[in-house]
């Protein structure tokens, strides 16, 4: 199926992956970009090589709205260069400024997963600061269900199911993007 392989599609406009943490934005979004032959921009790592720490210590020595403000700085320049996968972190669609500015110069798609499924794939990893609490998986559930209206916003959903490999996944983020006027065009 031509949707699927990715091989007869050319992106015409930069793919932001919106998501919660665990919902695959990283993994998917490497291997849509190797897929479709386009390159694949992290904000989160962009954000890290700018400011020589990881996000978690940015977020210990700045605090998160210093964070947010830097992760807008990187995703503005992430859109203006030429189509590219680009895999955000989990609040970055929470800003109406961020979401305008993707859906102006990219499209958004909202990688959705339930919450049994984002624990699996967080739970003991000590690289997500807002999950430094007593009780990780009820800050989990409670920092989804209060995103889920906003990452409904974005412009397609693709939702991952128990048991999707990373290929499957992108195999149907591409069909979707393909089935999408304006995202992917026929070479």
């Amino acid at each position: 199926m031509r949707q699927a392989q990715g091989a007869h599609c050319r992106l015409a406009r930069t793919v932001v992956l919106v998501g919660m943490m665990g919902s695959g934005k990283t993994s998917v979004g490497t291997a849509l970009a190797r897929k479709l032959n386009v390159p694949f921009l992290d904000s989160d790592e962009e954000i890290e090589r700018a400011a020589q720490m990881s996000v978690a210590e940015i977020f210990e020595r700045d605090g998160e709205s210093f964070f947010r403000a830097r992760e807008s700085e990187v995703l503005s320049r992430l859109l203006t260069g030429p189509p590219a996968i680009v895999s955000t972190g989990g609040g970055a669609f929470l800003a109406a400024n961020n979401r305008e500015m993707i859906a102006r110069q990219g499209v958004s798609i909202w990688l959705e997963a339930d919450v049994d499924i984002l624990w699996n794939r967080v739970k003991g990893k000590t690289n997500r600061p807002l999950l430094r609490s007593p009780n990780p998986r009820a800050t989990l559930e409670r920092i989804l269900s209060e995103r889920v209206a906003i990452y409904r916003q974005a412009q397609l959903k693709v939702t991952a199911q128990s048991g999707f490999s990373v290929d499957v996944m992108a195999a149907k983020v591409i069909e979707y993007m393909c089935a999408t006027p304006g995202i992917c065009e026929e070479e």
